[in-house]
């Protein structure tokens, strides 16, 4: 019979933390353990003890047994972007103002933006890469979406899908604010 194969908490620890998005001066903070001793940890020169192993695993704020686990792969993702940390990109003085929602870990994949337009703005995009969608929903105001030669007037409450590999516009002319919540869908790499 084989011996069980320690866990690797190491790379669970390092795993957990990436996927949070913080530094290990950010974990040494919260966790109380030292940035050079999670360092140690993280590339398993260390074998820490369970009471280093539970301060970390408050630190991150998940159980200790996720990090003894031998297979961190299935963590259930939860991840928090603060407000302040939120980036803000004005595309003019008058706008659009467009509010990055997601993290940057998810650029190129699925960005979700929350976008305010002043009365009589617009946003122009060049086509995206091939197969990419967005899903815009209209929070205040209106709008009118134009996709390659298709175009639809959208006001608060409506949704929309379409294809934006193609030149495309969102104007506000209506003479009041508007606001928009948009998900930029990527289409996935046949070899990835």
């Amino acid at each position: 019979m084989q011996p069980k194969k320690p866990p690797c908490v190491g790379r669970n620890i390092q795993k957990i933390r990436k996927q949070q998005q913080i530094t290990l001066s950010v974990l040494a903070e919260r966790s109380g353990v030292s940035k050079a001793m999670l360092s140690q940890i993280e590339s398993e020169k260390v074998n820490p003890t369970i009471a280093t192993v539970w301060k970390i695993a408050r630190g991150l704020e998940v159980e200790l047994d996720t990090l003894l686990k031998v297979d961190a792969g299935k963590l259930k993702k939860f991840i928090v972007t603060r407000n302040e940390n939120t980036t803000t990109l004005d595309t003019t003085e008058n706008g659009p103002h467009i509010r990055v929602l997601s993290p940057i870990a998810m650029a190129e994949d699925l960005e979700i933006y929350l976008i305010n337009f002043e009365p009589d703005t617009v946003l122009k995009s060049a086509a995206h890469a091939s197969g990419t969608e967005e899903y815009l929903t209209v929070i205040e105001g209106s709008v009118k979406v134009s996709a390659g030669i298709k175009t639809a007037e959208l006001k608060t409450g409506d949704f929309i899908i379409y294809s934006s590999d193609v030149d495309h516009v969102i104007a506000n002319a209506s003479g009041k604010k508007a606001v928009i919540h948009m998900i930029v869908r990527f289409l996935k790499k046949q070899w990835e």
